[in-house]
């Protein structure tokens, strides 16, 4: 079970007691996903690294609360809990749509001057400044959500399977989807930490030219890294992402040398 690192005790989760590792990754999860994705990490990386994850309102434990549907609403409560979280200044993980939100919390807590993060490594989806006409699935039939779930491969095989659970936590996924695909964002956005652009190389919904375009929106150092897969490739090439994870954290805490480089 996770458990809850904020006063408020529902936002931000963690899977184990915090290791006081270096190095702290806060992920967001992915329209419809939950804090619980990002355990499979939590274990492989501690305890060099503590990772909390986001719990967003309308799933798991929060799924009485409604959802919100709108990404600039969820940015503000989101940075409004980091902003409070207290030790060292961490480092985001997002995915998809977490991508998205954690590339928007960034741009809000860097313009507060308040815990904002040391570096972004942004997954699974095109920058701002790429244009795309989104596929409205938030509008379509239940039938039609589900087979967009299918068809991405990252929605669990079981939950899937179960017709009645698929039904309860469909609300949840349609607003998360409407959430990013009314997600009006600003093309010449910029943030002053380092980004990563993670992607696989068979993303049907994010090219690797459209992933390399977040160059565009940081002030600091970039790169694009491609991996094997569609866009759960975090699951498919699983190892290999996780040890790229751990490198770039590595690499960000690692001391500058005596020449100050």
């Amino acid at each position: 079970m996770s458990t809850a690192v904020t006063e408020g005790g529902k936002w931000i989760r963690c899977f184990d007691a915090e290791s006081g590792g270096a190095t702290r990754l806060i992920c967001f999860p992915h329209a419809g996903g939950s804090a619980s994705f990002f355990r499979p990490l939590s274990m492989r990386l501690a305890p060099e690294v503590d990772v909390l994850a986001i719990q967003y309102p309308g799933r798991q434990d929060r799924y009485r609360e409604p959802v919100i549907t709108e990404i600039g609403e969820l940015a503000d409560r989101i940075a409004t809990e980091l902003a409070a979280l207290p030790g060292p200044p961490p480092v985001y993980l997002g995915h998809s749509m977490g991508a998205v939100l954690a590339f928007e919390v960034a741009q809000r807590l860097e313009a507060r001057d308040r815990n904002g993060p040391r570096a972004l490594l942004l997954s699974g989806r095109r920058a701002p400044s790429k244009k795309y006409v989104e596929r409205n699935v938030h509008l379509k039939p239940d039938d039609d959500v589900i087979a967009e779930l299918k068809s991405l491969s990252g929605t669990s095989p079981d939950l899937l399977g179960d017709d009645e659970m698929l039904r309860l936590v469909l609300p949840a996924i349609r607003g998360d989807f409407q959430a990013v695909e009314t997600y009006l964002a600003d093309p010449e956005s910029v943030v002053g930490c380092p980004i990563t652009a993670l992607v696989g190389d068979a993303d049907p919904l994010t090219t690797v030219d459209e992933a390399r375009a977040w160059g565009r929106h940081t002030s600091a150092a970039f790169e694009a890294k491609v991996f094997a897969g569609g866009h759960f490739y975090l699951a498919e090439s699983q190892s290999e992402v996780i040890e790229e994870i751990r490198k770039q954290l590595r690499h960000l805490s690692a001391p500058a040398d005596a020449s100050g480089n």
